[in-house]
């Protein structure tokens, strides 16, 4: 018995000791991100910020990266329009994946599991190799119809919604089998229809699973740069304030090092909030 808790507690010890050494190495580029957001423009151009870090009383340490970020009249507007795009782009996806997913655990339908089947195909689909065709399409419906998705926000949305929708179905899908059966069927048995079941049953039972693909979504559109630079170009969002900042010459990382950490206020409140619900979510159906 004694021998058992020893390797007990020797495994808790090695998978804590594991745990700190990830968590470090996944640390390393956020400490050089807030080191160099502290330095001066020369400082930063001068030496790596690992030597700022082992020599800090001989760098040049300031705050003016922070003002230069804060006093641009264009950052608020940037800051505006990522979360005009983020918001819609992270409820729309949400609430189709939730309604096919629904679908998929408790409606029987012929070809049910081939169709979900193409769904999780659709996941290794790359962003980058479909974006060009999509765009081509888009501008042959507006040559056809007048309709512009290009250049405004609904189409960032939709952009968005459809490339997250393979991921959101099979997450959402993988929870609701765990759901208990038992209870659809006495709803069902009460008069319920599949509608009010949806709305009233599945939804709220379901809330860990949209919680963690929230997180997932917004955090994939707050940094978004690629859909966001060709469908609202007109209108920039944070990820090319940022890329703005770094300047002509490549020598404002400084800057840039300071905007990304204010940028991260807002998906760090939205992680911490939906926190809770994120592990039970992900890992929901993957034991019986």
């Amino acid at each position: 018995m004694k021998k058992v808790i020893q390797r007990v507690r020797d495994f808790k010890l090695g998978t804590t000791l594991m745990l700190v050494l990830l968590v470090g190495i996944w640390s390393i580029p956020t400490i050089g991100l807030l080191v160099t957001a502290f330095r001066t423009k020369d400082s930063a151009a001068s030496s790596g910020w690992w030597e700022a870090i082992f020599a800090p009383l001989e760098q040049e340490w300031s705050l003016a990266a922070f003002e230069t970020v804060l006093t641009r009249d264009d950052m608020f507007g940037s800051f505006v329009n990522t979360l005009v795009v983020a918001v819609p782009a992270t409820v729309l996806p949400i609430m189709i994946a939730a309604f096919a997913a629904y679908a998929f655990t408790f409606i029987e339908f012929r070809g049910r599991e081939i169709y979900f089947a193409v769904v999780v195909a659709l996941m290794v689909v790359p962003l980058q190799a479909a974006l060009v065709p999509v765009v081509r399409g888009l501008r042959a419906i507006k040559e056809a119809t007048g309709i512009s998705l290009i250049g405004s926000f609904p189409g960032a949305w939709l952009m968005h919604a459809a490339f997250a929708l393979p991921l959101a179905i099979y997450i959402l899908r993988n929870y609701m089998m765990t759901l208990p059966m038992a209870l659809i069927e006495a709803a069902r048995i009460d008069g319920a229809s599949w509608y009010q079941i949806f709305w009233k049953l599945v939804m709220p039972m379901s809330v860990p699973a949209l919680a963690s693909f929230a997180i997932f979504q917004f955090l994939w559109v707050w940094n978004d740069y690629l859909i966001a630079f060709i469908f609202v170009d007109s209108k920039p969002v944070m990820t090319y304030r940022l890329l703005r900042l770094l300047g002509q010459y490549g020598d404002g990382w400084q800057d840039v090092a300071a905007g990304s950490f204010i940028s991260l206020i807002v998906p760090l409140v939205v992680f911490f909030a939906l926190q809770r619900f994120f592990v039970r979510g992900l890992t929901a159906g993957s034991v019986k």
